[in-house]
């Protein structure tokens, strides 16, 4: 049996802003997303040889390190999804923009079979393509913990145990469990207290 737990990075000062990030954005923890790393050290408290994972963003490298794994392996697939022209907007601003365009964009990219997305961003289909082939590239049974954003979070709830609505503030832990081709959620804990709280990003709310 595999048992992976999937973990979102702890905040920075972007989150608290509520807007979508650009791709080539890479902001550093907040001195409370420092502190709410740390607490994930013993939140997690996975076993020495644990395989990890991280997304390529220095706020989900420090996250890991922060947690205890420093050397967890960059994987481009764990990512957050490309926004295209909603990169660098609130919700608010892109409603004033765009009118009911954006809801339809964001419905598509949580899709793991729409053709369609944000405009200039990545389409449901591709999104949760490369998500889903990391998913085939691990090992049958173990552990492993993989330091992500809220997109590929919920993308991977999607598609692993069909979840289409979760809460995942910064710091959130997902575990899962797998034997053969079934999935199922073992656990979604909230991010541990800390001084600063954090964001929230959900499904289907209207905020990143």
């Amino acid at each position: 049996m595999l048992t992976l737990h999937l973990v979102r990075h702890a905040p920075t000062a972007p989150n608290a802003q509520r807007r979508y990030p650009f791709s080539h954005e890479d902001a550093p923890l907040s001195p409370g997303g420092e502190a709410l790393a740390q607490t994930l050290y013993w939140l997690l408290d996975l076993p020495p040889g644990t395989l990890a994972f991280t997304s390529l963003a220095r706020r989900a490298q420090q996250t890991a390190a922060l947690a205890g794994f420093p050397e967890a392996v960059p994987t481009p697939a764990l990512h957050e999804a490309q926004f295209g022209v909603m990169a660098g907007h609130t919700w608010a601003e892109l409603e004033a923009l765009y009118g009911e365009a954006p809801r339809t964009w964001i419905d598509a990219l949580g899709q793991p079979g729409s053709p369609l997305g944000p405009p200039g961003g990545e389409t449901g289909a591709a999104f949760h393509a490369r998500l889903s082939a990391w998913l085939e590239s691990l090992p049958p049974a173990g552990e492993a913990v993989a330091f992500t954003h809220a997109g590929p979070l919920l993308a991977l709830l999607r598609l692993t145990v069909g979840l289409r609505a979760a809460t995942v503030p910064p710091g959130t832990v997902a575990t899962l469990a797998r034997a053969g081709d079934d999935w199922w959620l073992v656990r979604l804990l909230p991010p541990a207290q800390t001084p600063a709280p954090a964001p929230c990003a959900t499904v289907g709310r209207d905020e990143p």
